[in-house]
């Protein structure tokens, strides 16, 4: 039999953020329970400001009955001389029965003693309780609260509790609360409880007590509405995913309100007045014509026929930060850009202060602007000593803003403030560019800098921090990452691939490792070279196989990868390379490196010329890239399949043996070159 069961867990106010990290955690706890319980039945989900809920509509009334088996030591060890052993005995006490009621059995070939008992099921109502707190202290929010003169603690303190399992109340008491059939509705509905006559009205209840239960109704909700105040107003609202799901996460009764603020504070960056609004009162901007405008969206969770009081009061909330950062942003403007005080400001233990990272960094960017300078050069039509004047700048600046009033009070803005600053005051285009996008890409899929220049500021940043880290043993391990070290070289290598940059990581760590501590650089190399294998987008044997041939440079490990995962993933590749597998197989003992001399006089067979006239027309030829270069390898299957039915490798003759050797070695080697293709799996 089953019945429905709803558990209402009722608390102060959920802080979205953590919530919302782990909804779906939360969610799998619970069915991870009742697999463990053996009570598997489908369920909802539901989250509120104030509650968590589960829905069942057919628990079943009990766990189903079982058999339970118990296998023992071998009968000889049990049992010695028609008497129980000690290992008898205690498996009779595993068992909770007496020695004379085991049984025998057989497991592996032997018998042993065995004991099987049928188990009825427990009713459900007598598991909630457990289960509940196990479901609880599984939700690992992070920072946890305690209240009042309790021990345990939670995210929020508990108020109201129901378990209700069909017309029953269920006796659960969790943090002090014991449940019982009550309910809240709204605040501004009414502060009392309600009282639940049965699990269907509380849809119902809470419908007329203005909280919409589900948070895809309230998403849906919101977004009708702006769609609403768009066609109305004819502004665009920006819906940012994540703020969205923390406005639904924190409202019950959800209403889309259109505000506005003093057009003169449209005088900040977008971004200033953005972040104000997000980050500090999760208001949603909206743009006019392509542009910010002075409106904004506030989604309230206020139950009321008259909602001008509410955008009034958002309205005044608003203007004080808003005035705040336009004092900041003219007070910085008037005293300019300086990384004074940044010599004060401490970096990472062992790497000095913000001030020497910037003297870092500006080493690696001179560095690699020499390895880039012609791309630079033809991009800017700027000359080589500008260059370099510029690039120190950019430097110079790039952590000024972190000495501003506004980045002290806008942390998330330190970089985007300085190119605001440096383009106003005047500073070349690429220097405040180069400032702006210090930090590209800040994730996977994110913008790349826009420019070689600004590149090479990026990826001095990332490596000056990767390097470094690395020299006083701040190595990412396992999951933990808390520098987000991997995050820097995935920018890296997408900055690399982009530009078409020269980067080969041994002769990058050669000419960047002196300004560090010693440490160890092949871990480092290896943590580069993993980081790539994770970033490209190929069959995983193919970047293997390119990696194996000891190729290092970013880039051309990049170009090789898609050449041949594009060979590779062809339909007819797979019948074809068992011709090439032989190749790297026959080769597999000679020497590479020494000596392949390949005496033409020693031919015997016409196959033999024939393989060696098409691989001498392959390797004399100029390729444009590494995709027609392996498509002429991989074209000399034709001759290859015939020398191998018609030419005998392991001749007795050792020099016919020897030559024969070199030649398949040589192909092998080519190929070598780009991949070994060895390594390659289909």
């Amino acid at each position: 039999m089953t019945h429905a069961l709803l558990i209402e867990i009722g608390l102060e106010e959920l802080p979205a953020i953590p919530l919302l990290k782990i909804v779906k955690n939360i969610e799998k706890s619970w069915k991870t329970l009742l697999t463990e319980y053996h009570l598997e039945n489908d369920f909802e989900f539901i989250y509120t400001p104030r509650r968590l809920i589960l829905k069942h509509t057919a628990m079943p009334e009990s766990q189903e009955d079982s058999t339970v088996e118990f296998f023992g030591p071998p009968l000889a060890v049990g049992l010695k001389e028609g008497v129980a052993s000690k290992a008898g005995e205690g498996f009779a006490r595993k068992c909770g029965v007496a020695f004379e009621a085991l049984g025998r059995g057989e497991k592996n070939g032997k018998e042993v003693l065995y004991f099987k008992k049928e188990e009825k099921g427990a009713k459900t109502a007598s598991l909630l309780q457990e289960m509940l707190e196990k479901w609880l202290a599984s939700m690992a929010f992070g920072k946890m609260m305690r209240w009042g003169d309790r021990k345990d603690e939670f995210i929020r303190p508990l108020r109201w509790l129901q378990v209700r399992m069909g017309s029953v109340s269920v006796d659960v008491t969790l943090f002090g609360v014991t449940s019982d059939t009550k309910t809240y509705v709204h605040r501004m509905v009414s502060y009392s409880p309600i009282d639940v006559p049965s699990i269907v009205a509380f849809d119902d209840i809470m419908r007329v007590g203005a909280v919409m239960l589900q948070p895809k109704d309230r998403e849906a909700l919101i977004l009708a509405e702006f769609d609403a105040l768009e066609s109305e107003h004819g502004v665009i609202i920006e819906r940012d995913k994540a703020l969205l799901a923390e406005v639904v996460a924190i409202t019950e009764n959800p209403k889309a309100l259109l505000g506005s603020f003093d057009a003169l504070f449209l005088e900040l960056p977008p971004e200033v007045i953005i972040t104000s609004m997000k980050e500090h009162q999760r208001y949603f901007p909206v743009f006019e014509h392509g542009k910010l405008s002075n409106k904004f969206v506030l989604v309230s969770n206020a139950y009321t026929d008259d909602y001008s009081k509410v955008i009034a009061g958002n309205e005044r909330v608003l203007k004080p930060r808003l005035a705040d950062g336009l004092f900041f942003y003219k007070n910085d403007l008037k005293n300019g850009l300086s990384t004074d005080g940044l010599e004060k400001v401490q970096f990472i233990d062992g790497l000095g202060t913000l001030a020497d990272k910037i003297e870092r960094e500006k080493n690696i960017a001179i560095r690699l602007l020499g390895l880039q300078m012609e791309g630079v050069e033809a991009q800017t039509g700027k000359s080589n000593a500008t260059l370099e004047k510029l690039m120190d700048r950019a430097i110079t600046l790039a952590k000024a803003d972190l000495m501003s009033e506004m980045v002290y009070e806008f942390t998330e803005l330190q970089g985007l403030m300085g190119y605001y600053y440096a383009k106003a005051l005047g500073e070349d285009e690429l220097v405040y560019t180069a400032i702006k996008e210090q930090y590209m890409p800040v994730g996977e899929g994110a913008e790349l800098p826009s420019s070689i220049f600004c590149a090479i500021v990026a990826m001095s940043v990332k490596l000056d921090t990767l390097f470094g880290l690395f020299s006083v043993g701040k190595i990412p391990t396992g999951s933990k990452d808390p520098f987000a070290l991997r995050r820097a070289v995935n920018g890296i290598v997408r900055i690399v691939m982009a530009y078409d940059l020269v980067f080969n990581i041994d002769d990058i760590i050669v000419l960047l490792k002196g300004a560090y501590q010693p440490f160890d650089t092949v871990l480092l190399s290896e943590f580069i070279i993993e980081r790539i294998n994770k970033s490209l987008d190929a069959n995983p044997s193919v970047i293997t196989a390119v990696l194996a041939s000891k190729e290092r440079d970013i880039n051309e490990i990049a170009k090789k990868v898609s050449a041949l995962n594009t060979i590779v993933s062809e339909d007819t590749f797979k019948e074809q390379f068992s011709t090439f597998k032989r190749v790297a197989n026959i080769s597999k003992d000679v020497d590479l490196d020494g000596d392949l001399h390949i005496d033409i006089t020693l031919f015997k067979e016409d196959e033999e010329i024939s393989l060696y006239n098409a691989y001498e027309k392959v390797i004399n030829q100029e390729y444009k890239d590494y995709d027609t270069k392996l498509e002429a390898l991989f074209g000399l299957k034709r001759e290859l399949d015939a020398y191998f039915d018609g030419v005998m490798v392991n001749s007795d003759e050792e020099a016919l043996k020897t030559n024969r050797l070199h030649t398949i070695a040589s192909i092998y080697k080519t190929f070598k070159d780009i991949a070994d293709i060895k390594e390659i799996t289909v």
